[in-house]
């Protein structure tokens, strides 16, 4: 350490000054002894010298102390140095075992692969035809779960990089979901997945496929073993279009178990501590939940859920994704529903959802406003005149029930009497019950879709 030797090459200096300013001051005092008769001076050079002396003992005092400060920090550092280097070795050791386990299991799995693509092909009738296809999907699976348990650890060893591939949404997904409907079917469930699109538009897009579904069977896992009863809905909306981009929607809605409102807003800090999930049985969500957050953020979207006890659960993410092949030049032109612009109010948080209901209203003739939280759309209410307001339930600081509740009692809505629309990607029965109570106009399920759109706007604006 420089900076530390340094430091200690100072003191042994000041030490020596110190030492040799008391010689001095020894001398000084002797000579003026000799000279001086007065009694009352020499008591007071005395004095004088007996104070400088204590200072200078109270100075090197203090050097020393320093000095041995000096000496602990550097102790300590030493000691450090030796942990970090214990748990670097530590890491490497994980990682040689992960990489080990990860070679033993796909030797194996391999094999298995390749005999089902086999007897795959040979004879054989509908039935085993389909169980050779479950077999084949669960292999695959497994083959994914052992390559996300790599890609898991790697998250606290190094940033991870988006890996772009060609994803065709429908077929890549498909067999994906195909291995989570037979396992639904086993314990009793409804399972139900659909692509929402335009039929006039067929393209492909660039994206992390593996890191998608990666975060698809962490959310879908966590849908089937919270469930007990009901269904479980995968809903995989590509019917935006933006700029030579695709923003892809992922909805994974299910009717289990629920979760209280201080579970759901504290639920991705308590990931990271197992402990704080037991009370309500929430031990299998754990680091799954928290990875499959940070695979989305990296890229570019944010995890978001809505959940109601005893209702069910809906986590959603969204993704702007760049297409990359047109398989169809044809494009659905959407006529505005009035020549003249209408201006909509929209509370949302979500930059990615801003992005699509902006995309849908004005193609339906809407000047869309945006307020990122309740309060602002109060505010925003307040300053500007609005045809309609769309309300997004869920909103950090002020939700969408209070907001609403806020802004009919204001004069301007006396007035106008604007109607406001509730937007939740879960219509929970007691969130319909909730959105009455607040007094909202009229609900909205997401993923939004613009025919439902079309009928709402000609509903409170044409019509009324």
């Amino acid at each position: 350490m420089p900076y530390l030797k340094k430091l200690s090459q100072s003191f042994y200096q000041k030490t020596i000054l110190a030492t040799l300013f008391i010689i001095s001051v020894i001398t000084l005092f002797g000579v003026v002894f000799s000279d001086v008769e007065s009694k009352y001076m020499i008591s007071v050079l005395f004095i004088f010298c007996l104070l400088l002396i204590t200072a200078l003992l109270y100075f090197i005092n203090t050097q020393l102390k320093s000095y041995a400060e000096i000496n602990r920090l550097n102790f300590e550092i030493q000691k450090l140095d030796f942990e970090i280097e214990k748990s670097k070795d530590a890491t490497d050791q994980k990682s040689m075992y992960l990489a080990n386990m990860s070679h033993e299991i796909r030797t194996p799995l391999n094999t298995v692969m390749g005999m089902l693509n086999m007897l795959n092909q040979t004879t054989l009738d509908a039935d085993q035809k389909v169980q050779v296809d479950i077999a084949k999907y669960s292999s695959q699976h497994l083959l994914q779960l052992v390559n996300m348990i790599l890609d898991n650890s790697k998250i606290t060893e190094a940033p991870l990089k988006i890996n772009l591939v060609t994803i065709n949404l429908k077929n890549d997904f498909n067999r994906l979901f195909k291995i989570f409907e037979y396992q639904a079917a086993e314990k009793g469930l409804e399972f139900e997945y659909k692509f929402l699109t335009k039929e006039s538009q067929k393209f492909l897009v660039l994206g992390d496929l593996a890191k998608i579904q990666q975060v698809l069977i962490n959310l879908i896992n966590n849908a089937i073993k919270f469930t007990h009863e009901g269904k479980i809905s995968i809903i995989i909306d590509k019917s935006i279009d933006l700029d030579g981009h695709q923003i892809v929607t992922f909805y994974v809605k299910d009717t289990g178990i629920g979760m209280l409102g201080y579970e759901v807003k504290n639920l991705f800090e308590a990931s990271k501590n197992i402990d704080l999930l037991k009370p309500r049985n929430y031990q299998g969500l754990g680091m799954g939940l928290l990875i499959s957050k940070e695979l989305v953020q990296l890229m570019g979207g944010d995890l978001n859920i809505e959940s109601k006890q005893n209702e069910g659960t809906t986590f959603y993410f969204g993704l702007q994704l760049k297409k990359t092949l047109s398989l169809d030049g044809g494009k659905e032109i959407i006529e505005p529903l009035i020549l003249n612009k209408f201006n909509v109010l929209i509370a949302e948080d979500n930059r990615m959802h801003q992005k699509v209901i902006k995309f849908l209203l004005e193609q339906l003739g809407a000047d869309c406003t945006f307020a990122k939280n309740g309060y602002e759309a109060v505010q925003l209410f307040k300053l500007l005149d609005f045809d309609m307001v769309f309300m997004d339930i869920y909103m950090p600081n002020i939700d969408g029930y209070e907001a609403t509740t806020t802004i009919k009692k204001s004069a301007k809505y006396i007035e106008k009497n604007t109607p406001i629309i509730g937007v939740s990607a879960s219509a929970f029965s007691k969130d319909i019950s909730n959105a009455k109570l607040a007094g909202i106009d009229d609900f909205l399920s997401k993923p939004l879709e613009i025919s439902k759109l079309r009928e709402l706007i000609s509903k409170h604006i044409l019509i009324s």
